[in-house]
């Protein structure tokens, strides 16, 4: 099965066990997700299915969308609501307009240093696999970009917010050092994600839907982790004319789609200018992108379709 699918992933559950459900539910083994959501954070998780996978890479700087809620008064080792608080609670009274002010400060490109408990790696160990063994974790600040951090609503010790960020940026560290800069410490006690890249929460799953639907086991020559494919699930599937709308699209004539198939070059005259192409076979069968070289002379950057003679298989494996 091949496609792509955005999930609206439930609280409690780390997107690797998103993974792992949605494979269940469809059939599909070759399942990947496009930036993770720690396991308190809901909304927006965009699942790659098939060879759409090979799609991962043109997302991989997309911007993301968050609401969500600080807490004020202390700080977790996790910078979080799932941690444990690293002192006493304090009072907390900030003035509204100081906080607003505090906040306009994280807007920008800002040096920002990632939580302890995160995926960054030290000596290539995860940091987290070290701060679960209570080892020391310093972390170098990176540099990241805060688009938009809007302040909403500022009720006692709680702030709700609405941000976009680029790719890399942590909220609880935001959270974190928010609540340091007030003087008062402050964590992430909320976090919804409404968007990545094109995709947004109004077109999001929950997968209590989409379980009533998990693939049967197979009763075939099959392993036990085989599942039969779940055709039901490719209503939920995002139409692929509508994926990297920055792309244009151009639907291939036949006598070209061998040379694309096989990873060749080929001439694309009314696309002089465009730097990337989206080429179908037909209205929905995406079956290559491809990249200006010189000219109007485009090579294959990924091929999603099957040449002649060629498997699905071999096909997902094959690379120019």
């Amino acid at each position: 099965m091949d496609g792509v699918l955005i999930l609206d992933k439930p609280a409690g559950m780390t997107s690797h066990d998103a993974v792992n459900r949605l494979r269940r539910i469809t059939g599909e083994r070759s399942i990947g997700h496009l930036g993770t959501l720690d396991p308190m954070a809901t909304g927006v998780l965009p699942m790659l299915l098939g060879r759409m996978t090979r799609l991962a890479q043109f997302y991989l700087h997309c911007e993301k969308e968050y609401q969500g809620e600080i807490r004020l008064g202390y700080a977790t080792d996790t910078y979080d609501a799932t941690g444990e608080p690293s002192g006493p609670a304090v009072a907390v009274n900030c003035p509204e307009a100081e906080i607003r002010a505090a906040a306009a400060g994280f807007v920008g490109v800002i040096e920002q240093t990632p939580p302890p408990y995160s995926a960054k790696k030290i000596s290539g160990v995860p940091a987290y696999k070290l701060a679960r063994k209570n080892q020391a974790v310093e972390l170098k600040p990176v540099r990241v970009e805060i688009k938009e951090l809007e302040i909403t609503a500022v009720q006692g010790d709680v702030i709700s917010f609405r941000a976009q960020v680029a790719s890399g940026t942590y909220l609880r560290s935001i959270a974190h050092d928010l609540g340091r800069q007030l003087g008062v410490g402050g964590h992430l006690a909320s976090l919804r994600r409404t968007a990545v890249g094109e995709f947004g929460i109004e077109e999001a799953y929950g997968l209590e839907k989409l379980d009533r639907m998990e693939a049967k086991p197979s009763t075939d020559l099959m392993s036990d982790n085989e599942y039969y494919v779940n055709s039901q699930i490719s209503q939920y599937l995002r139409h692929p004319r509508t994926l990297l709308p920055v792309f244009p699209s151009i639907t291939a004539p036949p006598e070209t789609l061998p040379r694309l198939l096989n990873g060749n070059p080929v001439n694309l005259p009314e696309f002089s200018s465009a730097k990337m192409v989206k080429v179908f076979r037909n209205q929905t069968d995406l079956i290559a992108v491809v990249q200006r070289v010189a000219g109007t002379l485009f090579q294959p950057k990924v091929v999603l379709g099957c040449a002649e003679g060629q498997t699905v298989e071999t096909a997902k494996e094959s690379t120019w």
